[in-house]
């Protein structure tokens, strides 16, 4: 009949779309899925990190070996450069001290060997430690009364100060010192080719040169 056809076909119609709209959901979900977030970068996968073959880190290890073996001895010999011409300079700056007092002064300053660091030693030992004081009588003793104007402590690195024959330099008003003439030698763990020789003239003036004769 006429109108069972048409609800008939009605249905038949409604029934298409219901299937045209299933089909189109799971391809949209899909493509919604695949889109990436704006503002959120997308994960990158993940791949293998290269390392170091065993090859490569002996190879490493042996350079850093060589480096080593060349840098470490010109370090200590460094050092040691150092240390000989810090202590050189020490000393010859508490001679010039002491000359430079004894002008300023007009009277006899004394410098002496001491391990007290109030007496003097009397000894060519030098490197136990040093003083400077102001030697009124002349007589290389720190009497009463007399000023103790400067003192060192004993020498780093095992290193040693001998005089060749002098307990002590006094010197004069004048900035001389008479009688007090001599070859101090600095010495380390070398020997005398790195020694430091620090020459006192009886006119009161300090030299120093490289090598000495013997060490210590």
């Amino acid at each position: 009949m006429p109108g069972d056809q048409a609800a008939h076909s009605s249905n038949e119609t409604v029934g298409r779309r219901n299937v045209e709209s299933a089909a189109i959901l799971p391809i949209e979900s899909t493509m919604e899925k695949n889109l990436p977030l704006r503002g959120i970068p997308r994960a990158r996968p993940l791949r293998g990190q290269p390392g170091f073959t065993l090859i490569e880190l002996l190879v490493t290890l042996s350079i850093a070996a060589i480096l080593l073996a060349v840098a470490v001895p010109n370090f200590i010999v460094f050092v040691q450069n150092n240390r000989l011409a810090t202590q050189a300079n020490d000393f010859v700056t508490m001679l010039n001290y002491a000359r430079s007092e004894a002008i300023k002064r007009n009277q006899r300053i004394t410098v002496c060997s001491s391990t007290t660091g109030t007496s003097c030693a009397g000894s060519t030992t030098w490197d136990s430690g040093l003083l400077v004081f102001a030697d009124t009588n002349g007589d290389g003793v720190v009497d009463g009364g007399e000023d103790v104007l400067q003192v060192r402590q004993g020498m780093e690195g095992s290193n040693t100060l001998r005089a060749g024959a002098r307990t002590r330099v006094t010197y004069q008003s004048t900035g001389f010192s008479p009688g007090f003439n001599d070859t101090f030698r600095l010495c380390d763990s070398r020997g005398p080719a790195s020694a430091r020789a620090i020459v006192v003239s009886m006119q009161g003036r300090v030299t120093t040169s490289t090598g000495t004769a013997q060490c210590p």
